[in-house]
């Protein structure tokens, strides 16, 4: 069978093999509109019913049917030829319609893959030739058309990241005529997105082109007065004033631009462009002091990616460069990382001691939470922490955190949840976390009443007592509220869980976007987005929105390219992705899940995860068409489930199983 071939960005254009679908052969609107509803379909597939409502919504079920029956004929002439029926092109299979899989090229679909490889590799040729597949946008002589609304919308944002990404990949390697050149595709795709103009006048002013700065005030200007009736905002009008006066042609502006951009990539949990600004200002770094904060912040960021042996060469040069006593303590806390990363649990513990010995009488709020989390997960890996955690909670309060208290209980919800799916601690997660609420409410220590109320809300959620579920996260989420921004996403994210377990699927969005404020902020944000694009793509399935649930996945998996993952708290992703991907016939896809799953299974001591695995599995071969072997492994996953005490979870697996039956 020859390649089926669709070309959606710019303008429709389908060829058959050598042979393009003359233009002529599309004259009424209806035939080509079946055929773009398909190859935007997940799985290139949809339900008749579902093209129906697309292209007819305003016609009883009868005449609809009698209008698609007549739209797919000449869609199959069109495609097929003169003399060929068209059949093996638009498939008809039982209520479904769909393009052959097996010999079937959509540029949509390769801007899909360009994207996430880009993302993967953070190179900039791979950036700009993912986003020249977008060229003029989806359909543009479809821009009226409703059922397209919806993908040109994911498809245009997803472009916009794109290009943000790209700029700030370029910024931060000091490239800055290239980065202008992405912020100005930016800036022409929305002339009146501010923060856009502003950014582009302040790199064409960095790179010597004032005039250039000038004019693009001056036409941002006249774009919001025209188009909102409104002037540039104060910032703005004041970066404006700088560069008129030139003000930003110091010589130390580069370091502390680089520095400041490494800081906001540290700020989102992006650890690998956080590194390479970092290392951009060290190259421009003249004094001392600066070189070695600056080889300290490279050194973490390392540790975020997991690579000791990168990072020590850095602490050494910082260590040269003769640090005070406040440095000097953030050193020894980065040695402490460096030696539990290696298993010397020893001589971390007493590298963590005195790095908080350090930070408490010289250093900041920061060093204090950065010394705590490491005893945090030195005691973890020792397998003391539940004692660990109760012993510093006086520690905690009398250490005066402040808001920096979240960001110390975010790493200790993540051990939590090891508590939580693991056969040896789940069975008595509810007592210690009501100890531990004791102990924290002696001692007023509002950020361990958090997390305590959170642990103990998750533990009810996962056994079934939503009630009391309800109330503890509820606790949970106003203790945390007043430390802003900065809090601790993760009782929003079981909320919105909770939602769905409960069938309240109009709270899920927004509890998600709750959480996802606070994820957007956090440098641990890879422990909570997995979680929060599995809440919604779990959402999406349980309303029968099989695109909705995809577009959460896809979500997940560009979080995950940029920020990593962690495998306990982003476990639920699996199962989830698994579903996704076997609901729209891609097989390759739920495979990928199903291996995620059965690795995250074999590396913890969990039944519920073992549970995830075989739900994922029977995910895997449903998409295979292997109905007998999924039903059995949803029966497998219902019994695990039960066995983890987690009966939403157990009596959903079931209904998987019922469903094949």
């Amino acid at each position: 069978m020859q390649e089926l071939g669709i070309e959606l960005f710019g303008r429709f254009r389908v060829a058959v093999g050598d042979r393009v679908v003359p233009d002529s052969s599309w004259s009424r609107r209806k035939p080509a509109a079946l055929v773009k509803l398909l190859a935007l379909a997940p799985g290139h597939r949809l339900r008749r019913e579902k093209v129906m409502d697309q292209l007819w919504p305003d016609l009883d079920a009868a005449a609809a049917a009698a209008n698609l029956r007549k739209a797919l004929l000449e869609a199959r002439r069109a495609l097929a030829g003169e003399g060929a029926d068209g059949a093996d092109l638009i498939v008809s299979i039982g209520d479904l319609l769909a393009l052959p899989a097996d010999h079937l090229r959509v540029d949509v679909d390769d801007y899909w893959t360009a994207a996430a490889a880009a993302r993967r590799a953070q190179d900039a040729d791979a950036y700009v030739q993912a986003m020249e597949l977008h060229r003029d946008g989806l359909l543009p002589e479809d821009v009226y058309e409703e059922w397209a609304d919806g993908p040109r919308d994911e498809l245009l944002a997803d472009w916009t990241a794109l290009a943000a990404e790209l700029a700030g990949l370029m910024e931060a390697r000091g490239e800055l005529a290239k980065a202008a050149h992405a912020v100005a595709r930016l800036v022409a795709a929305d002339p009146s997105h501010e923060d856009n103009q502003a950014w582009l006048m302040r790199l064409y002013a960095l790179a010597g082109r004032r005039e250039d700065a000038r004019r693009q005030y001056d036409r941002l200007r006249e774009s919001l007065a025209a188009e909102l009736g409104t002037e540039p905002s104060a910032r703005t009008q004041r970066l404006y004033e700088e560069i008129r006066m030139d003000q930003v042609s110091a010589p130390e502006l580069p370091v502390a631009l680089w520095e400041r951009v490494g800081d906001l990539r540290a700020q989102s949990g992006d650890a690998d462009a956080t590194a390479k600004a970092y290392e951009q200002a060290l190259m421009a770094s003249a004094d001392t002091a600066t070189a070695g904060r600056l080889h300290r912040k490279i050194a973490t960021a390392l540790l975020m990616l997991h690579l000791p042996d990168s990072a020590e060469p850095h602490l050494d040069a910082a260590d040269r460069l003769g640090p005070d006593a406040a440095e000097q303590g953030r050193l020894v806390c980065l040695r402490a990382n460096i030696s539990w990363e290696r298993g010397d649990l020893e001589t971390a513990r007493r590298l963590a001691t005195r790095a908080h010995e350090l930070a408490v009488t010289h250093g900041e709020r920061d060093d204090v939470t950065d010394a705590l989390e490491a005893l945090a997960i030195i005691s973890h890996i020792e397998g003391t922490w539940r004692s660990g955690l109760q012993d510093q909670i006086h520690r905690i309060a009398s250490d005066d955190l402040g808001d920096r208290v979240s960001r110390f209980y975010e790493i200790n919800h993540c051990i939590g949840q090891n508590q939580l799916y693991s056969d040896k601690f789940a069975g008595d997660v509810d007592d210690y976390a009501r100890q531990t609420l004791v102990l924290a409410e002696r001692a007023d220590a509002v950020g361990a009443q958090a997390f305590a109320w959170c642990l103990l809300g998750e533990s009810l959620l996962l056994r079934g007592h939503w009630d009391e579920a309800a109330a503890c996260l509820e606790r949970s989420c106003e203790l945390y509220a007043p430390m802003g921004s900065r809090s601790v996403a993760l009782p929003w994210l079981r909320l919105a869980e909770l939602a769905v377990c409960t069938g309240e699927l109009d709270q899920v969005a927004p509890r998600l976007k709750r959480a996802a404020a606070i994820a957007a902020v956090t440098p641990l944000s890879r422990h909570a987005w997995a979680r929060l694009h599995a809440t919604a793509a779990l959402a999406a399935l349980e309303r029968g929105d099989p695109d909705g649930a995809l577009r959460a996945v896809r979500a997940a998996q560009r979080t995950a390219e940029r920020y990593g993952e962690c495998a306990t708290c982003g476990a639920l992703l699996n199962p989830i992705g698994a579903e996704t991907f076997a609901r729209i016939g891609d097989s390759a896809g739920a495979a990928a899940f199903a291996a995620a799953a059965a690795r995250t299974a074999a590396s913890f001591e969990s039944t519920a995860f073992r549970a995830m695995a075989a739900s994922a599995d029977g995910s895997a071969a449903t998409a295979d068409g292997d109905q007998t072997l999924a039903q059995a492994r949803f029966e497998a996953a219902a019994a695990l489930y039960e066995k983890a005490e987690q009966p939403f979870w157990a009596a959903r697996s079931r209904r998987l199983a019922a469903g094949l039956a």
